[in-house]
């Protein structure tokens, strides 16, 4: 109906029009303004509990969460070094985390030795590298010997500012000793040619508070066994470790084996690999309750980098290693000889360390690994003479731009034009500067590099997967020269080698009993 303007209905508010409305059936107005039903008691009680519910549920969470990320101590990932990768995915990527456990004895650790027993940030009395595939389907640890003699990089410590030259021929485990974690992170960066996405350091009593909080881990000896070092006492066979005598297990130096490194890291693999066990076994890494605890437990004792320090994201890590067959999670340990220049400390064995970092860049299963090896020629000039190697590589700068390093190709392989493809590899690496040159055809590819360029070398071996045991110093040689051999007549990167068929320690779903030092068995 259309009104018209003097009608006294017609504007809002005049009196005459909620009437005509309420008269109208069809629109109802009245009938919607008349009082609710109540709401039934029964519904309402419901209806309030499981607000209540939801509050404390939320309020538990964030109890939890609060308390969690409280507990956590962070740093720095590096120490100076530059990454070439951006950050991982922690859900779907490849992750890399370098497991550490510190020797410090402040606080709560101090029972075991003065605080100058660790000087400065403490030393790493266990060194792991956790690598999981990007689709979880399985899982590399790497142990480094603490005694292995390496290399350590020129580090920045980043909460002083004060900067360490590089060290030559150190013990890894000092290498987080003076410029913190983030200097051990750049060492092993160095030593394998990777790039660590995170890591995670625990000292003395996280072994013993996680221990507890599982109620124990199973290890097995095979003798009766006691080191007084240690005050580890165990009988012959399976027993059941934790607190003190579990933290006695896996920092024993001299029960297992020969009483040396190597006994004690198959020692640290074997208490690892049946907490594994235990853990999917009993269903814990799907328990809400009891991954809290041990939550609770772990956190109050570890220091992790920032990009891996909230709960959400440690919590994403858990939840990728539930589903992971015990059997493809793979312990080894780098492949080392007693060194040339002190039978009691270590040094890698070549080729196989050099193999194993390959076949790990390669993200390679260890449990069923695929590889094939092979003599090193002398470096090509372009008149096919060779430089003299030289005695001892002179110390190269730690850091450098790549751009300004001349490398040389040097095409021994007996294909035409392979040092283009070659050089595109290198210089997609970053070193711009790059030359060819023919050369008489050879073997087995080596990398040559002269006075001042041992760093440089080595960059572009691991570029290329070019084994350490094939990175030589030469005269002769300007800067660093790649000699492709016949072994590298395709691709951008060498065909890795096989790895030694030992080359796994055990899987986590293998039960190993540890040999007993014999000097100290219990008769």
């Amino acid at each position: 109906m259309v009104r018209r303007p003097d009608d006294p209905a017609a504007g809002t508010g005049v009196p005459g029009s909620a009437a005509r409305h309420t008269d109208n059936t069809p629109l109802g107005a009245a009938r919607h303004l008349g009082p609710l039903r109540s709401m039934p008691a029964w519904l309402k009680v419901i209806t309030a509990a499981v607000a209540i519910l939801l509050v404390g549920v939320l309020a538990f969470g964030a109890y939890w969460v609060i308390r969690l990320q409280g507990n956590l101590t962070t740093s720095s990932l590096g120490a100076g070094s530059s990454k070439s990768e951006g950050s991982v995915n922690d859900s779907t990527d490849r992750m890399q985390i370098l497991i550490l456990g510190s020797d410090t004895r402040d606080g709560k650790n101090s029972q075991y030795g003065s605080a100058d027993d660790s000087a400065g940030y403490g030393h790493s009395d266990v060194m792991m590298l956790l690598d999981i595939s990007a689709d979880n389907s399985h899982v590399n640890v790497i142990s480094f010997p603490r005694d292995l003699l390496v290399d350590v990089p020129k580090c920045k410590d980043e909460k002083t500012g004060t900067e360490y030259p590089a060290q030559k021929n150190v013990m890894i485990n000092s290498a987080m000793s003076e410029a913190g974690i983030g200097c051990a992170v750049d060492t092993v960066n160095k030593l394998t040619g990777m790039e660590i996405d995170h890591f995670m350091m625990a000292d003395f009593n996280a072994v013993k508070e996680l221990s507890n909080t599982v109620g124990g881990v199973e290890v097995c000896v095979s003798d009766a066994v006691y080191d007084p070092d240690s005050k580890l006492r165990l009988p012959k066979g399976t027993s059941t470790v934790q607190g003190e005598q579990a933290l006695s297990f896996v920092r024993t130096r001299h029960a297992f084996g020969d009483g040396g490194d190597l006994g004690r890291i198959k020692a640290q693999q074997g208490f690892l690999s049946s907490l594994t066990r235990k853990l999917k076994s009993e269903g814990t890494l799907s328990n809400p309750a009891k991954m809290l605890d041990i939550a609770d437990a772990v956190t109050k004792n570890l220091t992790i980098d920032n990009g891996l320090a909230s709960i959400p994201t440690l919590l994403t890590v858990a939840n990728r290693l539930k589903n992971i067959d015990v059997g493809k999670v793979a312990f080894v340990a780098v492949p080392t000889v007693p060194a040339a220049s002190d039978p009691n400390r270590l040094q890698m064995a070549e080729p196989a360390a050099s193999q194993l970092f390959a076949a790990m860049r390669k993200n390679v299963d260890l449990t069923n690994p695929t590889a094939t090896p092979s003599a090193s020629p002398a470096p090509s000039d372009s008149s096919s003479a060779a430089p003299t190697p030289s005695a001892t590589p002179s110390p190269s700068a730690s850091a450098y731009e790549k751009a300004l390093q001349p490398v040389t190709i040097a095409n021994g392989t007996g294909v035409p034009a392979r040092s283009q493809e070659i050089a595109q590899a290198v210089m997609a690496g970053g070193f711009t500067k790059v030359g060819q040159l023919a050369a008489r055809p050879v073997d087995k590819t080596a990398v040559y590099y002269g006075a001042g360029f041992a760093d440089v070398a080595a960059d572009v071996a691991a570029l290329l997967d070019i084994p350490a045991s094939q990175v030589l110093p030469a005269t002769g040689v300007v800067g660093v020269q790649v000699y492709a051999g016949s072994d590298f007549a395709t691709g951008t990167t060498l065909p890795a080698a096989p790895l030694p068929k030992d080359i796994v320690n055990q899987t986590a779903g293998d039960t190993v009993c540890q040999q007993a030092n014999p000097e100290l068995i219990v008769r």
